[in-house]
């Protein structure tokens, strides 16, 4: 029987999660199909003729080309059949109604049936989409969308080696521009001594739920449970910002649009793992569910989401990929230790808290008449 403050914040904080989940599942929708990790680095090594306020650069792992044009002028990229696609100058960024690559370069696989209007040939028919200096696309030209490795690749899948050099046609009055760049297949990296390293943290963790808390160890394995969670929520929030930059955000105010849309919910895992890690280091009341709770929640949605991570070369956060492997691997250690350490302490509370079984009175048999 679990006790009434229990059930009442259990009621509470699941009543919120379900709320917070509600207002990011939209969010989320954005940049869905920006893959959690490949294997496959697409660079941008040129642009030529080099123009000062023109710079080109790949964001999302790889799945986005980005272009940004402070000349004070329009620049045209030009689709895959030399149409005007993109125009990209000081009143913003428009795109070619006409143009098959508006169409294709919605998903990164390129699959999008193309309207009866899409056609190359056409003249433009431009249509603005956003404000400012900047346009992020799936360029298919920068992209390998075979669902198997080119044969090089297949060949010798251990050695990193160049797929292709690439280039992307722009426009500038009657000026021609190429951004010019390179798709290489990178050997994935060896998962099995990440999951090791996940599970004896683990284990280790999970074994401060074994200390009964009604002593001093016990509380002092409380607050080690607590300080751990609030570490792998901490590394969550870390991803989730290395995620953000990735995604081409600049400057504060870009972070925190990037971390309020797609990344939201990530980021509330994280906090509310901080913050179920403060909860027990102050042995508040309800400390072992909230850290049941905000454990599951770090696992399923900071961890198992990432796990792409443990096992593709090119990940999706700024900085090393070895960062972010270590960042995966902690928050998977801390949110299962904490769930297991949560739920062994509740059953021993539970267990503790039952009233002893009563025994029925025995009645002494009436003795015989002599």
């Amino acid at each position: 029987m679990i006790p009434a403050p229990l059930r009442r914040a259990g009621l509470v904080v699941t009543a919120a999660l379900a709320a917070l989940l509600a207002l990011a599942t939209p969010a989320a929708a954005h940049g869905a199909d920006a893959p959690d990790g490949t294997d496959y680095r697409a660079e941008v090594t040129a642009t030529s003729p080099d123009r000062p306020g023109l710079t080109a650069r790949i964001v999302e792992a790889g799945a986005r080309l980005e272009l940004t044009n402070r000349t004070g002028r329009d620049v045209e990229v030009m689709g895959y059949s030399g149409e005007p696609y993109l125009r990209i100058g000081p009143g913003g960024v428009y795109e070619n109604s006409r143009s098959p690559a508006t169409y294709l370069n919605r998903t990164i696989a390129g699959d999008t049936q193309l309207p009866p209007e899409a056609d190359p040939a056409a003249p433009p028919v431009w249509r603005r989409v956003a404000d400012g200096p900047s346009a992020r696309w799936h360029d298919q030209r920068t992209l390998w969308l075979e669902s198997t490795p080119p044969p090089q690749v297949s060949a010798d899948p251990t050695r990193q080696q160049r797929i292709r050099d690439w280039v992307v046609p722009l426009r500038a009055g009657d000026e021609t521009i190429e951004v010019r760049g390179t798709l290489d297949w990178l050997p994935p990296p060896d998962a099995y001594p990440w999951w090791v390293a996940a599970t004896l943290g683990f284990l280790v963790i999970g074994a401060a739920g074994l200390v009964p808390g009604g002593t001093a160890p016990g509380v002092r394995a409380l607050r080690a449970v607590g300080a751990l969670l609030a570490l792998g929520g901490v590394a969550a929030v870390a991803f989730t910002v290395g995620r953000v930059l990735d995604a081409g955000a600049e400057g504060v105010g870009g972070v925190l649009l990037g971390l309020l849309g797609a990344q939201l919910w990530t980021l509330l895992t994280g906090l509310g793992a901080i913050a179920a890690g403060g909860y027990a280091l102050a042995r508040r009341g309800g400390a072992d569910f909230a850290l049941a709770l905000a454990g599951a929640c770090l696992v399923l949605f900071a961890g198992l989401a990432n796990l792409a991570v443990l096992s593709r070369s090119v990940v999706p956060m700024a900085g090393p990929a070895v960062l972010a492997r270590i960042i995966v691997a902690s928050v998977l250690a801390t949110g299962t230790g904490a769930v297991a350490a949560g739920v062994l302490r509740l059953h021993a509370a539970a267990r503790l808290a039952r009233p002893p079984a009563r025994h029925p009175r025995t009645v002494p048999a009436p003795s015989a008449p002599r």
